[in-house]
């Protein structure tokens, strides 16, 4: 069921997410050469309790996931063909790498979750190209949130820009609503049509993020049994915003600074 949120939730909502944008903004400072993932998850934490809000993404049990574990960090920290849910580790980063770091906080009762993909130093051409897509990819969506439009314009406007580019959406996994649950009604996929979907309203709260791929769409399962990799080993590039569905138009509540 797809939940409506009344202004003082959305008040709520958004002091979370101005809170995760801020801590977001510091971890990328320490996006470096030289530096181990669970390094930024230390740091990641250590913001999350300073703000007086606690991790979305630690201990929390999918569903969905055959093996049922509770997520071990507070960060997601994907790496070059990692997608998405990657743990952090001693994993050093290098020079040329690419690295997606997804946050979620909980913060008087509600989740609020964005990702980015950044550089490590200086990248070939392609990567920064795939970055800058699906930076743009996610821009154009938000165009589309709007009451009155459906969920499937959404999907439809990543993937149309994104396949225009010669690069693909990951088809396995998708955006979502979000409140006082973490992952809430309704899926947003990254593709389709137009017309389909459930009709956006007015107080709705949608989690947009594109996955995008240089190579094929098709993934699976990384080592660590949480991240997800793409099959045939390509780049992969990861953005998400939370977003206020205004009578106005898109509300993000997780904009960056210099954005």
């Amino acid at each position: 069921m797809i939940t409506i949120k009344s202004p003082e939730e959305i008040k709520i909502m958004t002091e979370g997410g101005k809170i995760l944008a801020e801590i977001m903004e510091e971890l990328q400072k320490m996006v470096r050469p030289g530096v181990k993932t669970k390094e930024i998850d230390k740091a990641a934490e250590d913001l999350v309790l300073k703000y007086g809000a606690k991790c979305s993404f630690k201990d929390f049990r999918s569903p969905e996931d055959e093996i049922n574990i509770p997520y071990p960090s507070c960060l997601c920290t994907s790496i070059n063909e990692e997608i998405v849910h990657a743990i952090p580790s001693e994993r050093v980063l290098k020079e040329g790498d690419i690295i997606s770091l997804d946050l979620g906080i909980f913060f008087k009762g509600f989740h609020s979750d964005m990702a980015l993909t950044i550089p490590i130093g200086k990248v070939d051409s392609e990567a920064g190209r795939l970055i800058r897509i699906t930076r743009k990819s996610l821009k154009r969506a938000l165009k589309k949130v709007v009451p009155g439009k459906r969920i499937g314009a959404i999907g439809n406007t990543i993937q149309k820009y994104v396949e225009s580019q010669g690069f693909n959406v990951v088809r396995e996994l998708c955006g979502h609503g979000i409140g006082k649950e973490l992952h809430e009604d309704p899926q947003i996929m990254n593709f389709g049509k137009e017309g389909q979907g459930e009709k956006i309203k007015e107080g709705m709260v949608l989690c947009l993020e594109p996955m995008v791929t240089i190579g094929d769409y098709r993934i699976k399962k990384g080592k660590d049994g949480f991240g997800y990799i793409t099959q045939d080993g390509s780049l992969s590039a990861h953005f998400e915003h939370t977003v206020v569905v205004t009578k106005n138009g898109p509300r993000v509540i997780t904009s960056l600074s210099k954005e």
